[in-house]
C-alpha cells in the first residue's frame, strides 16, 4: 500500500470518527458534562485509536467538547445566553462580511450567482397557500450566506464564521424547523428574503455600513425562532443541538 493510500484511509477514518462522535452529542447520547474518553470511543465508534483521538480534538475546537485538568475531554453545556451570544457574534461577523464586500466591490460573477440563489429562494416561499420546502429554502439559504461570505473575500474572517457555525443552534439555518410551527411561518421567511435582497442591493451599491447593519438585523430572526422555541419543549426538539443547553427553570 503506497503512502498516500495510507494517508487518505486515515483521512477517512478520522471523518467517519469526527461524525460519528458529532453525531452522538447533538442528540445527546453523550450528556452535557460527561467524560469522553478515547478507549471509549474507540469501542463504541469501531475505530482506531489515533482517529478518535483527532476527532475529539476537532469537536473541541468546533466547541461541542472541552478539556478537563483530569485529562480526556468532556461534553461541553451551553447556557440560554451562550446560544444567543453564539447567534449574535455569528450576525456580528456576517455584518463584517457584508461590509468588506461592499469596500472591497463584489465581482459581477458573485453579485450573479448571490441574485440567481435569491430568485430561487423567491420561487420557494412566494405562493402563500402552498406548502414550503424547508429543506429547499434550507439548502438555498445556506448558499446564500456562503456566497455572501466568500464576497468579502477574507480567509480569516471566513475561519471565523466557520467555527461559530459548528455550533449547530447558530449556523444560519439552524432555527428554521423552528418556524415551521409558526403561523406566521410565511410572513417571517418573506421578511427574511427581504432582508437578503437589501443587503445584496447595498453591496452592490457600495454601501458598507447599511450592508453590515442589515445583516446583523437579519439574525434577530434567529433570536426570536429561540425565544420562541424555549417557551416549548416541542419546538425546542427542533433546534439543532437542543441536548446541550440548559434551559433555566422558566416560573
Amino acid at each position: 500500500m503506497t503512502v498516500d493510500k495510507v494517508s487518505d484511509r486515515s483521512l477517512s477514518q478520522t471523518v467517519k470518527a469526527q461524525l460519528a462522535l458529532r453525531e452522538l452529542v447533538l442528540r445527546g447520547e453523550l450528556n452535557p458534562g460527561e467524560r469522553v474518553s478515547e478507549l471509549q470511543m474507540v469501542e463504541r465508534l469501531g475505530v482506531s485509536r489515533t482517529p478518535v483521538r483527532m476527532a475529539l480534538v476537532r469537536l473541541e475546537e468546533e466547541g461541542l467538547l472541552e478539556a478537563i485538568p483530569s485529562g480526556g475531554f468532556a461534553v461541553k453545556a451551553f447556557s440560554e445566553k451562550e446560544v444567543f451570544e453564539a447567534i449574535e457574534i455569528r450576525g456580528t461577523l456576517e455584518g463584517l462580511a457584508a461590509r468588506l464586500a461592499a469596500e472591497h466591490g463584489a465581482s459581477r460573477t458573485d453579485l450573479r450567482n448571490a441574485a440567481e440563489c435569491l430568485d430561487e429562494i423567491d420561487e420557494v416561499v412566494r405562493h402563500e397557500r402552498i406548502e414550503i420546502d424547508l429543506l429547499q429554502y434550507v439548502e438555498l439559504n445556506a448558499r446564500f450566506h456562503r456566497i455572501l461570505i466568500a464576497m468579502a473575500d477574507s480567509p480569516t474572517l471566513a475561519r471565523q464564521l466557520e467555527r461559530v457555525g459548528a455550533l449547530p443552534f447558530a449556523s444560519p439555518s439552524a432555527l428554521v424547523p423552528v418556524q415551521s410551527r409558526s403561523p406566521e411561518l410565511h410572513h417571517i421567511l418573506t421578511v427574511a428574503q427581504d432582508q437578503h435582497r437589501c443587503v445584496l442591493s447595498a453591496i452592490e451599491r457600495r454601501e458598507g455600513s447599511r450592508a453590515e447593519a442589515i445583516m446583523r438585523e437579519h439574525a434577530r430572526i434567529a433570536h426570536r425562532n429561540l425565544e420562541w422555541a424555549l417557551t416549548n419543549q416541542r419546538d425546542m426538539d427542533l433546534v439543532p443541538g437542543s441536548a446541550l443547553i440548559k434551559r433555566r427553570i422558566r416560573a
